[in-house]
């Protein structure tokens, strides 16, 4: 008898402070306009994070949320998997135990994993299929925190793509044999040949850290804009269709099926094209045009705003749509 793994507590943690369409047009000298900045990149505000906003800190304050929401106490975890950004606030530290020691999960374990953008989607995944292959993990919670924010450089206009890139945090909770918000199948496509197109210059192994590139570390660079911007203009939506057409036939549905698309922010146009291409409207979704990309945290916060604003309703069949540098297109197929 097949096992459902469901979601049954969901949290969020958004920073109140807010970065302007205004601000990020002035980041820019006015390469971008304000108008720009909102009508094509798609950003009327964003969050901006304190000081002590780190990603740990704000991925522990929605996993409390998250527990709140499915009325557990941290000890009836058996389990926590960290899906958030490496960038936070020590490079080694595992966050999942982190998490698991501020919360008092005293009876959970954890690890951390990484699939850039695509984590959330990716750590569903996972979970699901460890849940149903080890009988002792009841209940797991995963939780990742990202500000990202941090590595932009508004004067580079090859990264102008991640100007919308912002902060935020993001928990849930999954139960075994629990038959709403039922995880159904996942489907990823990789491409490796972009591994290397846009990463995070200096601060690691290959380019440490020096006096004379302190200015310059710890910031998004395009280390091959052109192979990166022609191979994701051929391959890019048609990834993210079959990656959709394929979850949703593994779990016995259709297109004519979606009721709810929690996708990632991104610029309109593609946003737009996207929800054509599924004979969708903005009444089965929700664009994040006042929170910006919150990375991983995307599909999680989409599903809570339409479960917030009566969008996704028992029976609904939502489609979690995420892509992440490297390059991956990810797709997860819920039903409420």
């Amino acid at each position: 008898m097949k096992t459902n793994i469901g979601i049954i507590g969901i949290g969020t943690y958004i920073p109140k402070g807010r970065v302007t369409a205004k601000e990020i047009s002035d980041y820019t000298k006015g390469r971008w306009s304000e108008d720009a900045v909102i009508s094509k990149l798609g950003v009327i505000e964003k969050p901006r994070p304190t000081d002590e906003e780190g990603s740990m800190f704000m991925g522990v304050e929605a996993a409390k949320e998250a527990l709140i929401d499915a009325k557990l106490d941290a000890k009836d975890l058996d389990l926590i998997i960290w899906f958030g950004e490496e960038w936070k606030e020590y490079p080694l530290a595992t966050a999942a135990l982190f998490v698991q020691g501020k919360l008092g999960a005293t009876n959970a374990w954890g690890y951390d994993m990484q699939n850039r953008c695509a984590s959330f989607l990716t750590a569903l995944k996972i979970a699901k299929d460890q849940m149903i292959a080890d009988d002792s993990l009841n209940t797991v919670m995963i939780v990742g925190g990202y500000r990202n924010i941090d590595l932009i450089d508004y004067m580079d206009p090859n990264m102008s793509f991640i100007y919308d890139v912002s902060a935020g945090a993001g928990a849930c909770i999954l139960k075994k044999g629990h038959n709403r918000n039922i995880i159904l199948e996942t489907h990823h496509i990789a491409d490796g040949t972009l591994a290397e197109t846009c990463v995070v210059e200096i601060g690691g192994q290959k380019n440490l850290v020096n006096k004379d590139n302190l200015v310059e570390a710890f910031k998004f660079r395009m280390l091959d804009p052109i192979l990166m911007k022609n191979r994701l203009g051929e391959v890019s939506l048609p990834n993210w269709y079959k990656c959709i057409d394929v979850s949703l036939e593994k779990s016995g549905f259709s297109r004519n099926d979606i009721g709810y698309l929690g996708i990632l922010h991104m610029k309109r146009s593609a946003h737009e094209a996207i929800l054509d291409e599924l004979n969708l409207t903005e009444k089965n979704t929700t664009y994040l045009e006042h929170y910006g990309h919150v990375g991983q945290i995307d599909p999680i916060l989409s599903y809570q705003l339409g479960l917030k604003n009566k969008k996704i309703k028992p029976g609904t069949v939502v489609c979690l749509l995420a892509a992440g540098l490297g390059y991956i297109w990810s797709s997860t197929i819920i039903k409420c």
